[in-house]
């Protein structure tokens, strides 16, 4: 399952309960900013932009601590690139979902010789899980947070999910709360605890589902290309390998019958010209 995603699609169905959350303001005048911030596309399964008056909250929700581009770096990036489009100010939090003694847990800068950029880090499992269980949105988060005994823990989020009268949304909210329980718990515990069927029937559930389904293809489509290219025109520079990575499913096919006219490294960078332009 993707746990990033499943954060993403609590951050964006209920913004205003993360906005309140994470920086203590409650309005309902929030806007999803969906954007692709100029050169190449943004990595969208775990970032999230919410835009309230004057402010962006970036949301960036991480599973494991390393990532490509290194996440100081990522926040730096998107920071600039956010102020640039936007103009106004910024609030980063990165959010690590499972527990890890990496030291990049506890790193919430940049710095490199002349440049110092700061971002706020929250590392869930040592959050107090009180306001968690107290919002039905953040149940599942709940799970993840402080607990001298986590199974009695996971039986009060379990009651809170129950307690949420709106059908659909209690299914929802259940399926979060059960995807993102497998980072901590055992899955024989979890089904003890939960309805599978609930989970099943939920939107999310289908919607990670179909995602992991398209995240497969283009995983495969990646691997066909990166192997046929360099027997077409030699090696593939990192630049242009980057380049190929962020291009969708439709695009990656097409790619793959293009390449079959290549005989040179410039048909493949006019090719990605024309897919940018």
């Amino acid at each position: 399952m993707s746990y990033d995603n499943t954060c993403k699609y609590l951050a964006e169905q209920y913004p205003a309960d993360f906005i309140k959350w994470l920086l203590s303001t409650e309005t309902s005048e929030i806007e999803i900013l969906k954007t692709e911030l100029s050169l190449e596309p943004i990595r969208a399964d775990s970032v999230t932009f919410l835009q309230i008056i004057n402010t962006i909250l970036h949301l960036e929700f991480q599973t494991l601590p390393t990532s490509n581009p290194a996440m100081d770096f990522r926040m730096l990036d998107y920071y600039t690139r956010l102020k640039r489009e936007y103009g106004c100010q910024i609030e980063q939090v990165v959010i690590f979902l499972q527990q890890t003694t990496s030291e990049i847990v506890f790193r919430q800068e940049y710095v490199d010789t002349n440049t110092r950029h700061r971002y706020r880090v929250i590392r869930i499992w040592e959050q107090d899980p009180t306001p968690l269980l107290a919002n039905p949105a953040l149940l599942p988060l709940a799970a993840l947070a402080r607990s001298d005994s986590p199974n009695t823990l996971l039986e009060q989020v379990a009651a809170g999910v129950g307690m949420i009268e709106e059908n659909d949304e209690r299914q929802n909210i259940s399926a979060c709360t059960q995807i993102l329980a497998g980072l901590r718990f055992d899955k024989n515990l979890i089904q003890q605890l939960f309805r599978e069927e609930i989970m099943q029937e939920s939107v999310i559930y289908q919607d990670i589902l179909q995602k992991g389904e398209q995240k497969g293809k283009k995983q495969e489509a990646l691997a066909l290309i990166l192997r046929q290219l360099p027997r077409r025109i030699g090696p593939v520079t990192p630049q242009l390998q980057e380049q190929i990575r962020s291009l969708s499913v439709p695009q990656l096919e097409d790619l793959g019958e293009a390449l079959l006219d290549f005989s040179s490294e410039t048909d493949l960078i006019n090719w990605l010209a024309t897919q940018h332009s």
